[in-house]
């Protein structure tokens, strides 16, 4: 797993090990990042459900202004912490330990892209994008990024934030909403 552009590339991330974590595969990641190239310089990002950290590192590394990273998990979120040394982004993140949920529930800053890559076995897709609608934390023309196995079909819309797009990666998609009004 390693950084695919800007500032950091090619900087080797390092990895939980492990079941319990499943990275995003470099070609699913590559995907991502060329879906929303152009949304990523000088933003927000949040990372939920953050594993290693790779797609907010991803994202401070192609420009974005800050990022914060949110995992449950003790000894990921102390992974997150080490990759971002790694890449030299620490002054430029903030890594939560605790639960997606309780975090949404206490944000008030608003944030630009919001990456979404629950555990699978968790199902916890719907509820996210219920609780980023109800917490209403996803600034004007700001993009939500999904990450699910093909077969899970998500909503057409999350409060104020319609389905855009959906991409297919072999056995994995994802699916973009774009929030249309200003905030």
């Amino acid at each position: 797993m390693r950084v695919i552009t800007g500032s950091a590339r090619g900087r080797r991330l390092r990895e939980l090990e492990g079941q319990e974590t499943r990275p995003t595969t470099d070609r699913v990641k590559e995907g991502i990042f060329n879906i929303i190239q152009f949304d990523i310089e000088g933003r927000r990002v949040l990372d939920l459900f953050a594993g290693t950290g790779q797609l907010g590192i991803e994202a401070l590394s192609r420009g974005a202004e800050s990022a914060v990273f949110v995992d449950q998990r003790r000894d990921a979120a102390r992974l997150v912490r080490e990759n971002l040394e790694l890449t030299g982004f620490a002054d430029r993140a903030r890594v939560v330990n605790g639960d997606a949920f309780s975090y949404l529930a206490g944000e008030k800053t608003g944030f630009d892209i919001i990456f979404v890559d629950p555990p699978y076995a968790q199902g916890l897709w719907e509820k996210t994008l219920e609780e980023i609608s109800r917490f209403d934390i996803l600034r004007g023309h700001g993009i939500i990024v999904c990450e699910c196995p093909m077969e899970h079909e998500l909503p057409a819309q999350a409060g104020a934030c319609l389905r855009h797009r959906t991409y297919r990666y072999g056995k994995i998609k994802i699916t973009t909403y774009h929030r249309e009004e200003q905030k």
